[in-house]
C-alpha cells in the first residue's frame, strides 16, 4: 500500500482517537464506579432493619379462609369480573371470585392460550405450550412462580401465571439477545444479575488505565509530530 495512503490512515486514526478517546474513558470510569459497589448496597437494602413479617388479619366475612396465614390481598378485574387474589405467607397464591367467594381453579393450558390470544398481538399464532413449576422456571423468566410458557410462531415467549391468571412476562427474541449481551457486558453469563464481582472490577480498572494511557499517548504523538515539522 502506498506510503501516503498509510500516512492518511494514521492521521485518521489519531483524529478518531481524539474523537472517541474521552467517551471511552468516561464509559470505562463510570463502569468501574458502578461495578465497585453491589447494586443492593447502592439501593440501600443493607440499611433496612430486618423484622418478622406478621400475617394480615382481616374479618373472616371479608376474606375467604385459606390453609396458610395471609400475607397479602389484592383485588382487580379479570375477564370482566372482580377477582380477589390472596397470597399466603409461604408464597402460595389463590384466586377467588369476589362476589361468590368461591375459589377459582389454576389456569389450564386452554385458558393460558386464550389469555395470550386476547392480550398479546399475534397471540393466536402459538407454536408450543409448556407448564413449569416454581422451582424449574425457564432461565429467561427467572422468577420462582409456576407459569405456562406460551411460545409464539415468531419466537416470543409469553409467561402466564398458573395461579395468578395474569401475563407475568413477555420475552421477545430481542429481549433474549439483549439479555445475553447484558451478561457479556457485566461478565456474568450464569445469572446475568451480578454487577459487582472481582473479574468485572479488574477488567474495568484495566480498561480505565488503558484509556488513560491512550489519551496521554495521543498528546505525545501530537507533540512528536510538531517537533518533527
Amino acid at each position: 500500500m502506498p506510503k501516503p495512503v498509510m500516512l492518511r490512515f494514521a492521521k485518521w486514526h489519531i483524529w478518531l482517537g481524539w474523537l472517541v478517546g474521552i467517551p471511552i474513558l468516561m464509559w470505562m470510569a463510570s463502569g468501574l464506579f458502578m461495578a465497585a459497589r453491589p447494586i443492593e448496597e447502592v439501593r440501600g437494602n443493607h440499611l433496612h432493619i430486618a423484622s418478622d413479617q406478621s400475617a394480615l388479619a382481616l374479618p373472616s366475612d371479608v376474606v375467604p379462609e385459606i390453609d396458610q396465614p395471609l400475607k397479602e390481598m389484592r383485588a382487580f378485574m379479570q375477564d370482566g369480573r372482580a377477582i380477589m387474589m390472596l397470597t399466603a405467607m409461604d408464597g402460595s397464591i389463590t384466586r377467588f371470585d369476589w362476589e361468590s367467594r368461591t375459589p377459582l381453579p389454576p389456569v389450564d393450558e386452554a385458558l393460558a392460550r386464550s389469555i395470550v390470544a386476547e392480550q398479546i398481538v399475534g397471540g393466536g399464532n402459538i407454536s408450543t405450550v409448556r407448564q413449569f413449576e416454581a422451582n424449574t422456571a425457564p432461565f429467561d423468566f427467572r422468577r420462582p412462580l409456576p407459569v405456562w410458557q406460551v411460545v409464539l410462531d415468531e419466537g416470543t415467549h409469553v409467561y402466564v401465571g398458573r395461579d395468578t391468571g395474569q401475563i407475568e412476562a413477555v420475552r421477545t427474541r430481542w429481549w433474549r439477545a439483549f439479555d445475553f449481551m447484558w451478561g457479556l457486558h457485566i461478565m456474568d453469563l450464569r445469572s446475568r444479575e451480578d454487577t459487582s464481582h472481582p473479574i468485572l472490577i479488574l477488567f474495568a480498572a484495566l480498561g480505565v488505565f488503558a484509556s488513560i494511557l491512550g489519551c496521554i499517548l495521543m498528546f505525545r504523538r501530537r507533540k512528536a509530530r510538531v517537533t518533527a515539522k
